[in-house]
């Protein structure tokens, strides 16, 4: 394995000084599969105050736990010393923690094999619960028993579904087993924490292992409207999917994007509560952009979300089912109603969204969305006005024309611009002056 220049310094020094010193974790694990890691964490014998006097510039980021950074540069690098967790009451922290001179006693308090091998040049790879075979083989196997590793923390149940996600891993059946179990205790997590995993799991290059959670009872707890949706079918000719199933399949249809990825994973959640079947046993969903846009501001709410992603993703699902005619006035009245920042991202969503539904079709439906791309395309090369920000009319010119200030200043400029989303010709400052002056005497 090759290690980072300031990461090998760093072992080497406390090797010098008489320590064991070992990276370890995800770095060891990502650089087997010839992935970059991100980070390089560190593990070492040394006592943290050892840790602090052998480097000139250091961070108590985790003291209590053991954990120092050091920093050479401007880059920290996690230092920490071999432990032993006590017993985790609260089912995330240990209630005590003991330092140990012995690596293995701190590699087998890690949650999976494939994350319990550490690494120094001297040594190679250390690895005594047969992560390497793991790796090989595809699975996520706890360390030890496991329902001992998710009493510990309970948020583990839901990385071993996202590691699955993100490496394309299945899942080994007792570890699994144990998740089914134990799942009401994830109650016991934070929403941000929840949160976090579901975003990886979402952007990860199989966000349908989601399916995973679902099967393991963990959606029942954190996201109990996915539940609803795999249990909803939908008996149209559109359709061959529970409401969930094509769920999974429109997430696996569109980018590794957080925003774009939460609205497929929403984008039907309120067709559950919208559903109807009328007499000849065809079901319907009127309304269920609306309906799905306002549960999903208060879904993402529960999970902690930012405001702007909140909004933009209940925007994208709002108009998600939208129908654009095809022509240039319908493209900018769709660009204006749902912002010049979020239109390709609806694009996009429409496509995934129809691949998730019959083949019969599918060609027709993706040539209709191609036609309004090169109709957008069109428009952004024109640079026509879509929105109050590039009209050639301003509420002061309104306003050095006589009309008094109020209200009625906002209802002018938006009628204005309706007028130049129908004809991007009469975006012209004295024309639209002029209508906006007959307009205020009427």
């Amino acid at each position: 394995m090759e290690i980072p220049r300031n990461v090998r310094e760093i072992i080497e020094t406390l090797n010098t000084n008489g320590y064991e010193a070992y990276a370890v974790g995800g770095c060891v694990r990502d650089t087997l599969i010839g992935r970059r890691p991100e980070d390089w964490d560190i593990t070492t014998s040394a006592r943290p105050e050892t840790v602090k006097a052998l480097f000139h510039r250091t961070i108590d980021t985790g003291i209590r736990h053991g954990t120092v950074t050091v920093m050479l540069g401007k880059k920290g690098y996690e230092v920490t010393t071999y432990r032993v967790d006590g017993d985790y009451h609260d089912g995330r922290h240990p209630d005590s923690v003991t330092f140990t001179p012995d690596l293995r006693e701190d590699l087998k308090r890690r949650d999976f094999t494939i994350n319990a091998m550490a690494y120094n040049e001297e040594k190679g790879i250390v690895d005594l619960f047969r992560g390497q075979e793991d790796l090989e083989k595809g699975i996520i196997r706890c360390v030890g028993n496991p329902l001992h590793r998710f009493r510990e923390d309970a948020l583990r149940m839901m990385r071993a579904v996202r590691f699955s996600a993100q490496l394309g891993f299945s899942i080994e059946s007792e570890t699994f087993d144990a998740i089914r179990r134990l799942a009401p205790s994830i109650q016991k997590i934070s929403a941000e924490r929840i949160q976090m995993e579901l975003v990886k799991i979402l952007v990860s290059p199989h966000p349908d292992h989601l399916r995973l959670l679902y099967e393991a009872g963990l959606t029942a707890y954190i996201l109990p409207e996915f539940d609803r949706m795999m249990e909803t079918p939908q008996n149209t000719p559109y359709h061959c999917y529970t409401v969930g199933e094509h769920t999974l399949a429109v997430l696996t249809h569109v980018p590794a994007q957080p925003v774009l990825r939460l609205a497929a994973l929403l984008h039907d959640v309120g067709k559950p509560q919208c559903r109807t079947t009328d007499s000849s046993g065809q079901d319907h969903f009127y309304g269920h952009a609306g309906k799905g846009a306002e549960m999903a501001c208060q879904i993402l709410k529960r999970l902690k979300l930012d405001n702007d992603t909140i909004r933009r993703t209940e925007q994208l699902i709002f108009h998600h089912s939208d129908s654009i005619d095809l022509n240039e006035r319908s493209v900018r009245r769709a660009l204006n109603h749902v912002g010049e920042e979020l239109f390709p991202s609806l694009l996009l969503l429409m496509e995934g969204d129809n691949m998730g539904k019959t083949p019969d079709g599918t060609n027709q439906r993706l040539d209709y969305l191609r036609q309004i791309r090169e109709i957008y395309q069109e428009i952004l090369f024109r640079r026509d006005c879509i929105s109050l920000k590039t009209l050639a009319l301003t509420g002061d010119d309104l306003l050095k024309a006589g009309i008094p200030k109020g209200k009625k200043i906002g209802e002018i400029l938006h009628y204005c611009l309706e007028q130049v989303l129908d004809d991007p010709d009469k975006n012209c400052h004295d024309l639209l002056l002029q209508m906006a002056l007959d307009y205020f005497a009427e």
